[in-house]
């Protein structure tokens, strides 16, 4: 059996021809959140944690771009009429920016806005699938599970921010989904570092009450061995 070096005990993979797919979900990893003069840095945050985990991001993308596997995008933003926005979240936070308004990158958490683009190093390719979704989790409002299902997936790669909120909500939702979910410890992060280092206790708590957590380099070493014949012929 192919497996993951992770904790709280070694993450199965699915077997190459089980019909089962692995997939990389790529949590929120927007230009307001992440990069300087967005959002983010907008309301007093450092940006820098946020963009310390690109490069990671993009070595796994590479992997299950040569594999051939899944890769699953989301983008948390809301309609220009705000009509799928809930007034409690929008006066939510003691911010003189606000779901709506327009910010350094254009309305702040408007689909379709600058800002509301995935950063440049992590741009989905045609064919890879972006989820909008106007709340934390991935699968609240939006047709991701029934994407899943079609594309024959079962396990789930966590990476993205924020870890203790909209990555952490999702892991949540897709573990009672019935996914086996992993998160890639050095693939996520916060503003606030202890809030990240206390998501990943919390989620691989009581013998892994909502899923495993290991690094990009263990993952990346097992998924070349478990799918090394997926890969592309080289040119």
């Amino acid at each position: 059996m192919n497996a993951v070096i992770a904790s709280p005990y070694p993450y199965p993979l699915p077997a190459k021809d089980s019909g089962n797919h692995v997939a990389l979900v790529i949590i929120d990893m927007q230009r307001d959140f992440v990069e300087p003069g967005g959002f983010g840095a907008a309301l007093g945050n450092k940006v820098e944690h946020l963009q310390n985990i690109v490069p990671t991001v993009a070595r796994l993308l590479k992997t299950f771009r040569e594999l051939r596997l899944p890769v699953i995008y989301t983008r948390e933003g809301h309609r220009p009429d705000l009509s799928d926005c809930p007034p409690a979240k929008r006066r939510r936070g003691d911010s003189t920016l606000r779901i709506g308004d327009p910010g350094p990158m254009g309305r702040i958490l408007v689909s379709g806005e600058p800002g509301n683009d995935i950063v440049p190093e992590l741009r989905p390719e045609a064919g890879e699938l972006v989820i909008d979704k106007p709340g934390k989790g991935a699968f609240y409002a939006t047709n991701l599970q029934e994407h899943l299902k079609t594309l024959g997936v079962t396990h789930l790669i966590f990476t993205g921010v924020t870890t203790e909120v909209c990555v952490q909500t999702s892991m949540r939702e897709a573990n009672d989904r019935g996914f086996e979910c992993l998160l890639v410890e050095d693939g996520t992060e916060s503003y606030f570092p202890g809030f990240k280092q206390a998501t990943a206790r919390m989620i691989q708590s009581q013998g892994g009450i909502v899923g495993w957590v290991t690094t990009a380099d263990r993952l990346i070493a097992s998924l070349r061995r478990a799918y090394a014949g997926n890969a592309h012929e080289p040119e």
